[in-house]
Order: structure tokens, then C-alpha cells, then sequence
């Protein structure tokens, strides 16, 4: 029988005072083991040999060996003592290397034709390495979100969640939130559903994602808004669909003025409470047209609301989706917008003969949403804090986009005309100088300023040049500093 190795020759260190003695012997010896100063095989000196030499408990050291034993470092025979493992834990965790193989020649693999479709023109937004940037249209008032307020919930909710709740989760959505998702929708929007129709997703852009492919053949017409949101555009592409532009005045979505040469409409992409980016909305009288082209031609209407509960003056305008009785209306929220950009939940109303196939293609994609955040997020609107925030938010969201009107009125007038913004998290500012709008954004953007040209975002249909400002984000005093800067800009 092999001999006990000398524990005199292995260097043990001194045991933190806060450290506890057990815990620091079993982390000595396996690392002992694992740079191999303790040899595999070999036999450890016995239980009260090692607790005499180091001036240790017997049971501080039966700890120490106990917790090696059981992750697979020693073994015990019984009548000959302890051994180091012949064959140890990370063994199973290190490839192998393998010989290189005989020189190929480079594969000719490629995307597929509608993964070209899905990478051609896309805009990722950068992970951000600040928040409340001027004039940043994406990003709300993150620095007043009750952080420790969602703490304490999650903190709660982890506590005593079941262990049901850690295993495999609803592909439609936590249930509890499915509810408070639907009966928010009923009091604040007008959107009559159930939690069976509401399917929780990650973010409004995989809602569109799973719409898109589930309601479109390759080549079908889908109708988009001129300007539009371009994550709806690149993911009808990616669909396949024919994009037909339709263009927005000031009531909106125009369909007399769609091409007759487009043909048969499958799906009209719209964002009829604050059009995105122009913030105008759809009028009554355009919303009963729509929704009559679309049972006429038996399409599809998605409607995108990510902000609707923004709004300043004026009496608000219940969502599209109340005024449907055909069952044509998809409608996609998000609490991305209304919280904070992190937490990647949405969700898309569907009319109960889809639910099925949208559950379905839910789980196809990546089984279920992060079940622990919803169960935060459904406490959260339950206990009336997600309508205290939103009513807080639209307070000072006003209060900032008046500042920013004031600031523009005073340092850019004659040169950019800021439109006093009726809802949403954004306005429109009209450039009145000879100068292009992406030129300016360009220029802007050197200096500092996080803002986009409207040019980027038409598609057919040009508008007079004009720039995006987001206000949501950004203190009165970044909004004043983003204006001076622009200023700058227009003066060079």
C-alpha cells in the first residue's frame, strides 16, 4: 500500500481569519491535487494524523474530506484510509486535443437567401454604455425607474417561489401575468381579451418576428406606414413579404393613396396611436377604412403600440383593436418602453383561432419567456405600481418635453421647428435651413448628441427634412445642453 504523502512539503497557506477551518483545509488539499503536489492514487494521512499536525478538530478535518469525497476528489477503502482519485472531476471537462486533419480547401458555405434578408440593411443599436444621452429616442426615464422597489418584489418572489417555478415554463407566458396583461389592457386601452389570447414574448420585435412568419407566404403584400419603424420592415422582409409603402399625412395611415398596383394586402403593419416617427394618429375615419380593407381583402392588421399611454393633451384614443369585431387585429405591447430597455418582455393579443399556432411557434423558438422575470413583472402591475409609474412618468415626460420646447423655441428658432409632442417618448423636429437632415444628425452625432435624421426611415414617400428627439430619457438639463449643441451645429 502506497505510503501517506508529507504534508510538510506542500506549502499550505494560512487560513483567513473569516475563513472557516474546514472549508480551507478541503480548498488546500484540492488544489494540492489538482497542480499535482498530492499524486493521483495516492494515500492522505488519517483523519487524526492530519487534525495533530495542524493543530486542527477531528471534525474539521472529517469535513474537509467528506466534501472531497463527495465531489469525486478522494475515495475511501474501508481498513486502508483515504486516496486521491485516480481519475478526477475535471478530467470530464477538457477536450481532448486532436491531431490536425488533411488541408481542405475553404468552405463555400453561405447564408441562405433569407438569411441574407434577415442581415442586409439591419441597424443594431450598440449595448449601452451610458443612459440619458440627448437626444436618445429609444430609452426612458431609466434613472427614475424604483430600482429598490423591484428589488424587494424580486427579492420576494425568489424567496418564496415554488420550485415549480425554476423548472420548464408556459411557451404562452407565466399565467399570473398573461391575467394582469389582460385586464391592464382592458381598463387602460379599450383592448377587450382574455389571458388565453396574450402571449408573452421577448420584447415587441420577437412578437413581429413570430407574426411575420406565421401569416406571410413568400411574396405576399404586406402594407407598412411611410415613414416607418424599421425592425418591422426588416422583419417582413426577412419573411419574405413584398413591402408595399403607404404614405402618413396628418390623419395617418393614408390608404387612398395606396398603389393600385401593389395587389391583394395580407398584412398592414401600422402604429396607429403615435406613429412612429412622425407621432401623428390615425383618425377615426381611417381606422373603420382599415379595418374594412382588411375584411374585404381578408388581411391581417398588426398593431404596434409600445407608448400609447404617453400622452399629454388632447383625450386620449382607445387602441385600434377595441373597435375590431372581425377577429383581423394583432395587437403587440412591450415593457420595455414603459420600464426599462433590459427587461425583454412584450407581448401580441391574437384572436382565439391563432392562439394554438402562436403558442407553437413561441415554443419553437426558444421554448418559453424567463418565467422568474415574469413572475417579478406580475407582481408588479398587481400590486398597482406599473400604474403608478406609468402615471408618474407621463407627468414628467410632459414636463420634459416642454422643457425641450422651450429651450428650442429659445436657441433654435428659424432654424429647427420642434413640434410640442402629443404623446410617446419623442417629437419631431422640422429643419427650416437648406441643410439635409442626415447631414445634420451626422454632424450632431459627433458632438455627442444621440439623434437620427427622418430620411432614415422613409421608404417612397420623401417628408420635409426633419429630425427624431427623443425627450423620455433625458433631465430638463441634458435636454437644455442638447439643444445648445444643436444649436452649434445649425450655426456652423
Amino acid at each position: 500500500m502506497a505510503k501517506a504523502e508529507a504534508f510538510q512539503d506542500l506549502a499550505l497557506t494560512t487560513p483567513r481569519r473569516s475563513q472557516e477551518l474546514w472549508r480551507w483545509l478541503y480548498s488546500e488539499i484540492r488544489a494540492a491535487i489538482l497542480d499535482g503536489r498530492l499524486k493521483r492514487g495516492s494515500r492522505l494521512p488519517s483523519e487524526r494524523s492530519l487534525a495533530k499536525q495542524y493543530g486542527l478538530a477531528r471534525g474539521t478535518v472529517t469535513a474537509a474530506f467528506d466534501q472531497l469525497r463527495a465531489e469525486g476528489y478522494a475515495s475511501s477503502e474501508i481498513g486502508s484510509g483515504t486516496f486521491v482519485a485516480s481519475g478526477l472531476p475535471e478530467d470530464g471537462m477538457v477536450a481532448r486535443r486532436v491531431r490536425r486533419g488533411p488541408a481542405l480547401p475553404k468552405s463555400r458555405a453561405g447564408l441562405s437567401a433569407r438569411g441574407r434578408m434577415m442581415v442586409d440593411g439591419v441597424l443594431l443599436l450598440p449595448p449601452s454604455q451610458s443612459i440619458g444621452k440627448a437626444f436618445r429616442n429609444y430609452e426612458p426615464a431609466i434613472d427614475l425607474f424604483p430600482m429598490n422597489l423591484w428589488a424587494r418584489i424580486a427579492g420576494r418572489v425568489l424567496r418564496r417561489a415554488p420550485r415549480t417555478l425554476y423548472a420548464q415554463g408556459n411557451a404562452a407566458g407565466f399565467e399570473p401575468l398573461r391575467r394582469a396583461i389582460a385586464e391592464y389592457l382592458g381598463a387602460a386601452r379599450g383592448v377587450k381579451c382574455d389571458a388565453g389570447q396574450v402571449i408573452v414574448t421577448s420584447g415587441a420585435q420577437q412578437a413581429l418576428d413570430l407574426t411575420a412568419r406565421l401569416l406571410l407566404e413568400p411574396g405576399d403584400s404586406a402594407w407598412v406606414e411611410d415613414p416607418c419603424y424599421p425592425g418591422a420592415i426588416f422583419t417582413l422582409r426577412a419573411a419574405g413579404a413584398n413591402i408595399v409603402p403607404i404614405p402618413v399625412d396628418q390623419e395617418g395611415l393614408n390608404l387612398v393613396a395606396a398603389p393600385r398596383a401593389a395587389g391583394p394586402v395580407k398584412l398592414v403593419y401600422t402604429t396607429p396611436a403615435n406613429q412612429f416617427p412622425l407621432g401623428v394618429t390615425l383618425s377615426l375615419d381611417r381606422r373603420l377604412a382599415l379595418l374594412r380593407t382588411a375584411v374585404n381583402a381578408g388581411a391581417w392588421i398588426v398593431e404596434d403600440e409600445y407608448d400609447a399611454e404617453y400622452r399629454y393633451f388632447g383625450r386620449p384614443v382607445a387602441a385600434l383593436h377595441s373597435l375590431d369585431r372581425s377577429g383581423s387585429v394583432i395587437y403587440i405591447g412591450t415593457f420595455t418602453k414603459m420600464l426599462f430597455n433590459a427587461l425583454r418582455l412584450g407581448f401580441v393579443v391574437v384572436p382565439s383561432r391563432l392562439v394554438d399556432a402562436f403558442v407553437a411557434a413561441r415554443s419553437f423558438v426558444d421554448r418559453h419567456p424567463p418565467t422568474l422575470d415574469q413572475a417579478i413583472l406580475a407582481e408588479f402591475i398587481l400590486e398597482g405600481h406599473f400604474g403608478h409609474h406609468v402615471r408618474c412618468m407621463r407627468q414628467i415626460y410632459g414636463e420634459r418635453m416642454n422643457a425641450l420646447k422651450e429651450a428650442a423655441d429659445r436657441h433654435l428658432k428659424g432654424a429647427v421647428d420642434v413640434v410640442r409632442a402629443a404623446s410617446g417618448m419623442r417629437t419631431i423636429a422640422w429643419v427650416k435651413t437648406p441643410s439635409s437632415d442626415i447631414e445634420i444628425a451626422e454632424r450632431a452625432r459627433s458632438l455627442g448628441l444621440d439623434l437620427t435624421a427622418l430620411s432614415q426611415f422613409t421608404i417612397r414617400y420623401p417628408q420635409q427634412p426633419a429630425l427624431i428627439l427623443g425627450f423620455a430619457g433625458c433631465t430638463p438639463a441634458e435636454l437644455r445642453r442638447g439643444v445648445s449643441v444643436l444649436a452649434s451645429v445649425e450655426n456652423r
